[in-house]
């Protein structure tokens, strides 16, 4: 998230090291039988679809061909209460109905229209991030949390889980490196509200999440269904408010730069790799600042970033045991 000027390096309450925690539990719903009824693709290749029968190696050993598809009947609020056909956001506010089929976002829906939060027909292995995303306390993922007086720039980041060749992978782009601050940082799409975003206590973090996305990425936000909403956190330093908005690329779109200044690449990264004990590490800035890193696709992901990857692993009950003394030291220019 450091598009927008948005400074993200000392989001620390992400990144603490949680001694008291939950035994999440990884919720596969053996017992439900897969609906694979879903033309799922490989992310970016609409001509390729998933292999379901193979060992996706995902976290937490979860094997996405035993659970995919769960076929989620009724619809709930982000508080895990049942709708009834209406569709909770943040702070309740209703978004919009299910109607009878899967709700995905249609491109126009970034421009003003209804956009909507639904977790029917999702994978079986996103049953742990659903439960995680209807659970989580805001103190559970960190202790800055928007000031109680309304202050703050409000924003918003996507965090698109897709299926890839290796299984569940999130969407990250990378910033160019002749940028003056976060180059070559990685992140998640994501940036400011802009006011046609509409009620920033409403559905204009979703909106804005996918029309960033859209910008940054070349995404196409008609393929991807919004399912979940995180607390609102907050980065003292350069005083944004930020919604972390999560989705699922139901239907795979190409994305790419679109704007070489701004973006250096985006990619995906399995969540396997980003489980993988030899792909994590603690980063220390020199101002004693110490916080959770991924080494993965040839980046060092940190920051709030990691701090959110990191959150979304443990409370899912995907995280692996791994060395939080293995270190990668940072610069003042971090």
């Amino acid at each position: 998230m450091a598009e927008h000027g948005l400074d993200t390096r000392m989001c620390d309450g992400l990144d603490r090291w949680a001694d008291d925690r939950c035994d999440a539990q990884v919720l596969g719903r053996p017992d439900r039988r897969a609906a694979c009824g879903c033309d799922a693709r490989v992310l970016g290749r609409p001509d390729r679809r998933v292999g379901r029968g193979r060992d996706a190696q995902a976290p937490g050993r979860l094997d996405p061909a035993r659970h995919a598809g769960s076929g989620r009947n009724a619809s709930t609020g982000v508080d895990g209460s049942v709708c009834s056909g209406t569709i909770y956001g943040p702070s309740g506010v209703g978004l919009g109905r299910t109607g009878g089929g899967v709700a995905v976002t249609r491109a126009s829906d970034t421009q003003g229209g209804s956009v909507v939060l639904s977790k029917e027909g999702l994978p079986g292995w996103l049953d742990p991030v659903v439960h995680a995303v209807e659970t989580v306390q805001p103190v559970q993922l960190s202790r800055f949390l928007p000031p109680s007086d309304g202050a703050g720039r409000q924003s918003a980041v996507l965090i698109l889980f897709g299926e890839g060749e290796r299984g569940p992978e999130l969407l990250l782009m990378e910033r160019a490196s002749s940028l003056r601050s976060h180059a070559g940082q990685p992140s998640f799409p994501g940036g400011a509200l802009d006011p046609e975003d509409g009620d920033p206590h409403g559905d204009g973090p979703l909106r804005a999440a996918l029309r960033e996305a859209e910008e940054e990425t070349g995404l196409d936000p008609s393929g991807v269904q919004l399912f979940g909403v995180l607390p609102k956190l907050y980065i003292p330093v350069s005083g944004f408010v930020v919604t972390p908005v999560l989705g699922w690329w139901r239907e795979p779109s190409p994305v790419g730069v679109v704007d070489p200044n701004e973006t250096a690449r985006v990619f995906t990264v399995p969540v396997a790799d980003l489980t993988d004990p030899e792909n994590r590490a603690t980063t220390v800035h020199p101002s004693g600042h110490r916080g959770p890193a991924f080494l993965v696709e040839s980046a060092l992901v940190w920051g709030f970033t990691a701090g959110l990857i990191d959150r979304l692993l443990h409370y899912a009950g995907w995280e692996r045991s791994w060395d939080r003394e293995k270190q990668v030291p940072l610069d003042w220019r971090s």
